[in-house]
C-alpha cells in the first residue's frame, strides 16, 4: 500500500485525485486508438441567443454583444471558444502538475485572439481574408514549486497534447448537413 495521500494538494487549486489520474492514464494506454463522441445541441432563443445543451448540465448561453446586434447576455461564440481553450489548457496544466509530482500555488491563464469580423458572418465584405481567429496569444501565470524549465516543459506538453489547443492547430473534418 502506498503512503501517497489519495488527492495531490496544488495549493490554491482544488485537489484532483491521483488515483483517478492514474486509472485514467492506465485505460488510455490500454485503448490508445479510442474515440469518445462529444455532443451539443444547440437551440436558438431569440436574436443571436442560443441555449446550448450539454449532457445533463444547464444550457450554456452564447450571444453577441450589441456591437454585433445581440443582447450581451453572454459570451459570444468566439470568446467562447477562447474559453474553452484557456479551460483545456489550465485542465492539461494541473493534470500534468499533478503526475509530475508538481504542486501548484497560482493558476491563471489570459487570453486574447485577433480576428477579422467585416464579413458579417458572410453577410458583410467577403472578399479574400481569413475567416476567425489568425492569432491566439495564451499567457500562462503559474507559481509552482518548480524551475522556470520545469514550467516551460510543462506548458510545451499540455500545449502538445490539449485537445481544444489541437482543434485550433491543425484542420478538423467538418461535415454539416442540412437535413
Amino acid at each position: 500500500m502506498s503512503n501517497e495521500p489519495a488527492t495531490a494538494l496544488t495549493g490554491c487549486l482544488a485537489p484532483i485525485d491521483k488515483g483517478g489520474l492514474e486509472s485514467l492514464i492506465a485505460k488510455g494506454k490500454e485503448n490508445p486508438q479510442a474515440i469518445k463522441t462529444l455532443s451539443c445541441k444547440t437551440v436558438a432563443e431569440g436574436r443571436f441567443r442560443h441555449l446550448n445543451y450539454i449532457r445533463d448540465l444547464e444550457p450554456y448561453i452564447v450571444d453577441e454583444p450589441p456591437a454585433l446586434l445581440g443582447d450581451d447576455t453572454a459570451p459570444n461564440p468566439s470568446e467562447a471558444s477562447l474559453a474553452a481553450l484557456g479551460s483545456c489548457l489550465a485542465v492539461g496544466i494541473h493534470a500534468n502538475a499533478v503526475a509530475r509530482g508538481i504542486t501548484i500555488q497560482k493558476l491563471e491563464l489570459e487570453l486574447e485572439g485577433d480576428l477579422n469580423i467585416t464579413a458579417v458572418w458572410g453577410t458583410g465584405d467577403t472578399s479574400e481574408k481569413p475567416v476567425g481567429f489568425t492569432d491566439v496569444r495564451v499567457k500562462v501565470n503559474l507559481e509552482a514549486d518548480t524551475s522556470d524549465e520545469e514550467i516551460a516543459a510543462l506548458i510545451d506538453h499540455v500545449k502538445a497534447w490539449s485537445p481544444v489547443a489541437n482543434t485550433f492547430t491543425r484542420p478538423v473534418n467538418l461535415d454539416i448537413d442540412a437535413g
